[in-house]
């Protein structure tokens, strides 16, 4: 009734104000009625809870804020008591009028007042069922905190704390929620539905106030609604993107929809079912929120129908429903012109449905073969459908989708009738869930048909309900949802029947006593039992949950039970839980391993056996005696942990001992003895860490038996390996094979080598003997029988043997023909046959074959040894030696060799270096001597043809280690230049210091140019180097072009500042003269200045350079000297500024020089005759 004078709301606010301020003007009456977006504000939105209206010379201002310089005298004030939409029904019962000050007061105390109504505070006497101060969930959850703190009873703080603590899972988002989203208030609606059920259906305390719940269920309510409000109050419905106004309307009407229904559900099925606490009043419908959600239902269906349009109308046709023209009638609307809006709305979209019909219907004629794709397409586009124009455009469509649903309607009934009455899970029995019993089964399948059927139905109304066929379809559909409804009562009442008479039956398990025992041993199995039957858990289940939540009226006889049941339900589980593991703790244990865990299982049985309830212990504990029934399962809970506990800790230690037995398999015994010694140590430690721990080690006896078997496993499969590859994996034994005595012999004997073999045999073939096990010092060793269970494998390993030895003996027979020189009297033979040095040379000859031969001879292996043949022909060449006198001859040789080795040794580090070397072994090689004349020199000339032999080999790896040098040489050289480009590109003078630098700086920069290009000259040298070095050794050139950049760079630079330099060197060599001896040859700097300025002249291309010199010739052009008497050079000296103490005896060229500027300011004050005239 925005504007309108008929608006009670408003009337009521403007007489108010008139007579507040004493106003009579009529015209100021319908301005404040048509005007008033504040107090559109404050009556339509349920947020906003204040209009304040002042008074000021410029007339009457509204405002939905309180300032604080406000005067007393000029403000009014409405506000709301609860933060609601005003009506005309609460109109005078929600909006208190004020002054600020009132207002003020009001504020500060009157919420505390009304929570802390009692008897301390006035004379009224404390009611719970006062709701008075509660306007929103926070002053609840507040009124139960300090109930907690302030009840007169224990009894009423412990029920109020109880409260409280309920209610903390919800409180903190209800403190904050305007800083929550949609989405997040979406989830907070079901979690609130939890919360307050829980706090009904709570038994620990009296129960809640229905009335209170019933005001607390509202101001929810109003909290959720008014947030919707204001969340969606941040956009603009009718401009914003539709997916975000989408998404945003449908978070607000999921949390409209979601509390009306569980306030809807929760007062009028679940607690009204609830027995130990019903709901005695009608159900709760909270009708404002439900009108919310339908009305922003109302813009999401005009928003989704203009976007379906847009899809469907051509682009020219955009310009019809642009979002400016269509959403015109909804600017700036409130609630009482929302139908003339919409009205006005579909006059404007007229002609698009026209032209969008026609295509809306070719498009699902298309698709109309296809039942699921039909429908999805209606449903996807039901707002256009349902508009008249569209409707009608598409009756045949629609046809076609009614006779699709009806069959439809025709498939679930076919579908109910052949399964109803199979058993659930089977092919022809209704569909099984998880988890639920044979009857919740059955009513579940049956609700999703009923829900699959009423979604059938709810499109055919929206859609259908205007052809012919709409009322056969909807009386088929009822009926069949009635059909539905019976079985599911028929379901229900047999599950009832069937629980009441297990009820009579004390052996159904529907039975508990609550003075009955708890549990006891089975005296013909020895299991525990407990007296809680799974029956009655299922019960529990079916009653509390699934039937209740589905809407079932439970019996109170059933229900009684299920109230004891669920009273005992906590303990029963964890003694459920207790029994299960005393029933199967014997499967847990390994079988070894139960002596150790005796004492704990006794003691666990012993708590089980003697369940007496008192100190007398004369009575067993039974469900009703709730004290002793918790501490007694708190002993059965330690005593099972404990026993669990041990069996963890000891099946864990089997399993490591497991995984150490299985590598000790793996590990070869032959060879590898130490790592079993290690193995079995590592078992025996651990063993007796368990024994530590608090086992007996008697009770320890069969579990190390158990690891002796195993370990008899593993030694016996090594043992079995080890035997087949012994004779091939003995320790080597090393035998020589000496001539000693005229005759070749064995060195140790071979008597003493077959004993020493047969002793590594047996030292192996007793391991078993010497096996000990994990076992204690007196038990009998199972490990010694292995020996004889293996002894077969003795033959072939004693075979093998003898044939080594056999093999071995043949030995002495192979060499025989290298001996025949040692059977001979070697003097008288070469007394007889050499007696020329010829002859000593041809045999020597011979000899040094016959040597390189011995060096050839093969090594002998056995397969138990290498057999090392020495000779005693060096003793032919020392007795041929000392025959004949060379003694001159050696000691050149032995020189010659001494020095060439020094020679070999070098190596070489550069080209240069490896030239040389070259060189120096050729000159070796064509003076190496071919005679080798003593025993002792033998060697030493061996060591030097070998390292001739080797020298060209050391050249060429010597070559490739200086490539991967000359590579790092390289790259370091790149690194340095580039620092240097950086420094030099950093600090190299520019032409501003030429311009503007004062001759001290300009000398710094010479001498920094120059040491510069002293620094980049050290590169050069090692770039050529590195580039002689590269061509030496065939690798490729490398690139060069930043430094032969910075060389120009420098080049021309330093070229620059040397003419600087040519130019400052001679005028400093004519500054440093004193002025009296130079004043007479001042023609000398005048020749130096015009050498200068025609040298200057002749550049072909000037620099900033050549130009500063040339300002220099010309600035000292005019020079001459003139004789002044004393007092006119003192006063001379005085305007020129010289220093304090200068001479014309200790004045130089110089000194006038540097003060030329000064001079020339000051020419017209000079009153003698001046040095420098007309100086520029």
């Amino acid at each position: 009734m925005a504007g309108v004078p008929g608006d009670v709301r408003k009337l009521f606010i403007f007489a108010t104000t008139r007579n507040y301020f004493g106003l009579v003007s009529e015209s100021w009456d319908h301005a404040l009625l048509g005007n008033g977006p504040e107090i559109n504000n404050f009556l339509d939105d349920g947020n906003q809870m204040l209009l304040r209206v002042q008074r000021s010379d410029s007339g009457i201002a509204f405002s939905n804020v309180i300032d604080f310089a406000d005067t007393k005298d000029k403000v009014l004030v409405f506000f709301k008591l609860r933060p609601e939409v005003i009506t005309d029904q609460n109109l005078h019962n929600n909006i208190l009028v004020s002054s600020i000050k009132l207002k003020y007061e009001l504020e500060a105390g009157l919420g505390v007042v009304l929570r802390r109504s009692d008897t301390n505070l006035s004379k009224l006497k404390f009611k719970e069922d006062d709701t008075r101060g509660i306007l929103t969930p926070s002053d609840e959850f507040q009124f139960w905190i300090e109930q907690a703190h302030r009840g007169s009873k224990q009894i009423t703080k412990e029920r109020a704390s109880y409260f409280k603590e309920l209610f903390e899972t919800i409180a903190r988002e209800f403190y904050n929620l305007d800083g929550l989203s949609l989405l997040e208030v979406v989830d907070l609606v079901e979690t609130t539905r939890d919360v307050v059920d829980d706090v009904w259906r709570q038994t620990e305390h009296d129960p809640y106030p229905e009335s209170r719940m019933l005001h607390l269920l509202d101001i929810i309510g109003g909290s959720f609604g008014r947030f919707v409000q204001k969340k969606l109050g941040t956009l603009n419905l009718w401009e914003d993107p539709y997916y975000l106004v989408k998404e945003n309307m449908k978070a607000g009407i999921s949390v409209c929809e979601q509390w009306v229904t569980a306030c809807s559900h929760l007062t009028g099925q679940v607690w009204q079912r609830y027995v130990p606490h019903p709901w005695r009043n009608e159900k709760y419908f909270p009708e404002t929120l439900d009108k919310l959600g339908k009305r922003l239902e109302e813009v999401l269906a005009i928003r989704t129908i203009h976007e379906k349009l847009l899809y469907f109308s051509p682009a020219s046709d955009e310009k019809i429903i642009c979002l400016a023209r269509v959403f015109e009638p909804f600017a700036g609307l409130n609630p009482p012109l929302w139908k003339a809006a919409v009205s006005q709305y579909e006059k404007i979209i007229a002609p698009a449905e026209q032209k969008i019909a026609g295509k809306l219907k070719s498009y699902i004629s298309e698709i109309q073969d296809s039942p699921q794709q039909l429908l999805q397409a209606f449903l996807k586009y039901k707002e256009l459908v349902k508009r008249p124009t569209i409707s009608k455009e598409l009756m045949l469509e629609r046809e076609t989708l009614l006779a699709r649903l009806m069959d439809s309607v025709k498939d679930f009934r076919l579908d109910f009738e052949n399964r109803c009455r199979g058993i659930p899970g089977d092919a022809s029995g209704p569909l099984a869930g998880k988890n639920l019993s044979e009857v919740v089964n059955n009513i579940v399948w049956v609700r999703q048909l009923e829900l699959k059927v009423d979604d059938t139905i709810k499109i055919a109304e929206a859609l259908l309900s205007d052809l012919s066929g709409f009322r056969s379809f909807h009386r088929s559909a009822e009926d069949l949802l009635d059909q539905f409804k019976l079985y599911e009562q028929e379901q229900f009442d047999d599950w009832s029947r069937d629980i009441q008479s297990g009820l009579s039956d004390s052996k159904s398990g529907l039975c508990i006593e609550a003075n009955s025992r708890i549990m006891e041993l089975d005296p013909n199995d020895g299991s525990l039992k407990v007296h809680y039957s799974d029956r009655l858990v299922i019960l529990l289940r079916e009653v509390l949950r699934q039937l209740s939540a589905l809407g079932f009226v439970i019996p109170a006889k059933i229900q009684q039970v299920a109230n004891i049941a669920q009273k005992f339900c906590k303990q029963a589980i964890i003694l459920k839980q207790v029994a299960h593991f005393y029933n199967s703790i014997d499967q847990q244990m390994i079988q070894s391993q139960r002596p150790m865990m005796l004492q704990s299982a006794l003691a666990f049985e012993q708590i089980i056996k003697n369940s007496k309830a008192g100190s007398g212990g004369k009575s067993h504990i039974t469900w009703d005696n709730p004290k002793e029934l918790e501490g007694y399962i708190q002993k059965l809970q330690n005593a099972a942990e404990r026993l669990a506990t041990e069996n963890r800790k000891l099946r864990k230690w089997h399993t490591t001992f497991c995984e150490k037995v299985v590598v000790l398999m793996n590990i070869d015994l032959l060879r590898q003895q130490q790592r079993w010694k290690d193995g079995l140590q590592e078992l025996r430690t651990g063993l007796a860490s368990v024994e530590a721990q608090g086992f007996q080690a008697s009770d320890m006896h069969a579990w190390k038996q158990h690891w002796n078997h195993q370990l008899y496993k593993a030694l016996e499969h090594q043992y079995q390996m080890g035997l087949e590859a012994l004779n091939e994996n003995l320790p080597e034994i090393n035998i020589d094979l000496i001539y000693k005595q005229g005759r070749l012999q064995f060195k140790p004997p071979f008597e003493e080598i077959r004993t020493k073999y047969y002793r590594e045999m047996k030292r192996f073939i007793s391991i078993p003997n010497q096996f000990k096990g994990v076992g204690e010092a007196g038990d009998e060793s199972i490990f010694s029988i292995m020996i004889d269970r293996n002894a077969s494998g003795f033959l072939t390993i004693f075979s093998k043997a003898e044939d080594l030895f056999r093999r071995l003996s043949a030995v002495l027979h192979q060499h025989k023909e290298w001996i025949v020189i040692g059977q001979v009297d070697m003097e008288a033979l070469v007394e007889k046959h050499l007696s020329t040095v010829h002859d000593w040379e041809k045999n020597f000859k011979a000899l040094k074959i016959k040597g390189k031969e011995v060096e050839r001879l093969p090594r002998y292996n056995t397969e138990v040894k290498e057999v090392k043949v020495m000779f005693n022909i060096v003793a032919v060449f020392t007795m041929g030696i000392d025959s004949v006198s060379f003694s001159a001859h050696l000691h050149e040789i032995d020189t010659f060799v001494t020095e060439a080795m020094e020679v070999l040794t070098i190596m070489p580090q550069s080209v240069e270096e490896i030239g040389n070397a070259n060189l120096q072994y050729s000159k070796l090689q064509e003076r190496k001597p071919e005679v080798r004349i003593t025993k002792s020199f033998i060697s030493k000339w061996d060591k030097f043809e070998l390292m001739m032999e080797s020298h060209q080999l050391m050249i060429k790896d010597q070559i490739e280690v200086m490539k991967g040098n000359v590579k790092s040489r390289l790259q370091i050289y790149y690194q340095e230049l580039e620092k240097f480009k950086a420094r030099w590109d950093q600090l190299k003078p520019g032409d501003d210091v030429i311009e503007t630098g004062q001759p001290n700086t300009l000398d710094k920069s010479a001498k920094s140019i120059k040491e510069k290009k002293v620094e980049f000259d050290d590169l050069e040298v090692i770039r050529k180097k590195l580039l002689d070095d590269c061509h030496h050794f065939g690798l490729e050139e490398p690139n060069f072009s930043l430094a032969y950049s910075i060389s120009k760079d420098i080049e021309s630079c330093a070229q620059i500042w040397a003419l600087y330099e040519e130019f400052q060197q001679g005028f400093q060599e004519m500054a440093n003269e004193d002025w009296i001896t130079f004043r007479t040859k001042t023609y000398l700097f005048e020749e130096f200045l015009m050498n200068w300025h025609d040298r200057l002249r002749k550049v072909e291309e000037h620099s900033v350079m050549t130009v500063k010199l040339q300002s220099e010739v010309d600035k000292y052009k005019y020079v001459r000297g003139e004789h002044l008497s004393p007092d006119h050079w003192l006063d001379l000296f005085r305007l020129l500024g010289l220093p304090r103490g200068t001479s014309l005896e200790k004045l130089l060229f110089g000194d006038l020089l540097r003060v030329a500027d000064t001079v020339v300011a000051k020419a017209s004050d000079l009153k003698v005759r001046i040095i420098f005239i007309n100086i520029p």
